[in-house]
């Protein structure tokens, strides 16, 4: 069984509807910005339409660079395209979700929650050869984060339950492509 039968099965096995993919109809991505900030990511896009694309983006980091701050999290963010000239090819906008759980330690403080919101993106594809891609995007939108918030040590007693709003940049990437 080829890698683009594969990447179907899977996708309608989770429950997604997806059309039977032709010549560049699935992409396999990884945005090197991620990379260059030590956190390993991977992303599949799907052609739904001639000019309409769903892209689905996972990041997770389980390791800490360092003992005194650090970051640990996992992070989705699905996004619905729509190709200006056609998919995987030139402008695009987009509408995405995101969600992830982060547990980090900053200044002495431990922050242990939740984060969901959304936004509106715009970004570009270069073809660099028949299979491969470089894309540059740029999304801003909202962001919830709930949490709970204690100094660094053994204290239940110390837990505050906090959240907080953003607007602001949502999405930066810089992500190389393999179409299928």
């Amino acid at each position: 069984m080829n890698i683009r039968k594969k990447v179907i099965l899977l996708l309608c096995v989770v429950g997604l509807s997806v059309q039977a993919a032709f010549a560049q109809d699935v992409a396999l991505k990884t945005n090197t910005l991620y990379w260059a900030a030590a956190t390993p990511n991977l992303g599949l896009e799907v052609g739904l339409a001639p000019k309409w694309t769903l892209d689905l983006g996972a990041t997770y980091k389980p390791f800490n660079i360092n003992d005194d701050d650090y970051a640990r999290f996992w992070f989705a963010q699905p996004e619905a395209r729509y190709w200006f000239c056609e998919k995987f090819e030139g402008h695009f906008v987009g509408l995405h979700a995101h969600g992830g759980q982060f547990y980090s330690a900053l200044n002495g403080t431990i922050y242990d929650g939740w984060m969901a919101g959304g936004g509106l993106t715009y970004g570009y594809d270069w073809i660099l050869s028949p299979h491969w891609n470089l894309e540059a995007a740029v999304g801003i939108g909202y962001a919830r984060l709930w949490y709970d918030k204690m100094p660094d040590g053994p204290c239940v007693k110390c837990i505050e339950k906090d959240f907080t709003d953003y607007f602001g940049l949502t999405k930066l990437a810089l992500t190389f492509s393999y179409i299928f």
